[in-house]
């Protein structure tokens, strides 16, 4: 749903919703009923600081503008990040971590471009979509065919200066991924926001994530009793058992 709430209004106490909102399901004990009241209430907190961030999200100054950074499209064309953005002034880029020297790419990445293919046709209703990688157009479309994705567009980094500057090679040379949205005035391309934080800023025990988490695959998992655990990670491929699809 849209947002319609005025910024000055007032909210009534979380836990006066929460206990207004919360209907017992059948045969809730009065733990569970509190319990769940008490989370729920918790839950309305949080939804109300994810929206505080996204408001002093949406009021940063313009950032650094960017380089002419080249790329090359799915037809070999040569173009800059102010091509991407078709008809809109904001663009979302993802950087995915499927250089030339990796037989497969990374299957975090891929599970989070598969979680946009899908929804694509409606955000970019919004604001323009381009997923940038290293490796040929062909070679991440050849993946992209293979996992059912067709709604996205793929570029192919030229040189490395675009990894480089927003942090998808590190002075190792290590590939990463790089989340970052771009707003487009006139001629001229800045930054809007970037993901940042690696493992400088995660918590002990998690590995570094945003908040919200972008990704439905952790998400969904937060929701249910054991969470994301600790030993396993999506694969690129399932036994055909495993999917209802069949095998990926």
């Amino acid at each position: 749903m849209t947002d319609h709430a005025k910024p000055d209004q007032p909210l009534a106490p979380a836990m006066e919703l929460a206990t207004k909102g919360r209907k017992p399901f059948p045969h809730d004990s009065d733990d569970y009923h509190r319990a769940r009241t008490a989370l729920l209430a918790e839950e309305i907190e949080l939804r109300r600081q994810i929206q505080r961030v996204a408001a002093q999200r949406r009021a940063l100054p313009p950032g650094g503008e960017a380089r002419d950074y080249r790329f090359l499209d799915e037809d070999g064309k040569e173009v800059g990040l102010n091509d991407m953005f078709g008809r809109h002034d904001t663009l979302f880029t993802y950087y995915w971590m499927y250089g030339p020297e990796r037989e497969r790419p990374c299957p975090m990445c891929t599970s989070f471009i598969g979680s946009l293919d899908i929804p694509a046709r409606d955000i970019e209703q919004r604001i323009a979509m381009a997923i940038i990688g290293s490796s040929p157009v062909a070679r991440q479309q050849a993946v992209a065919l293979e996992r059912g994705w067709r709604n996205l567009r793929f570029y192919q980094t030229i040189g490395d200066d675009f990894a480089r500057d927003y942090g998808g090679i590190d002075a190792s040379g290590d590939e990463g991924a790089i989340v970052t949205v771009w707003q487009r005035r006139g001629d001229k391309v800045n930054l809007f926001w970037a993901a940042e934080g690696g493992f400088d800023t995660a918590d002990p025990g998690f590995d570094p994530h945003l908040a919200p988490d972008p990704t439905p695959l952790w998400t969904i998992l937060d929701w249910t009793p054991g969470g994301r655990g600790t030993d396993w990670y999506p694969s690129l491929e399932y036994p055909a058992a495993d999917s209802p699809g069949g095998a990926r």
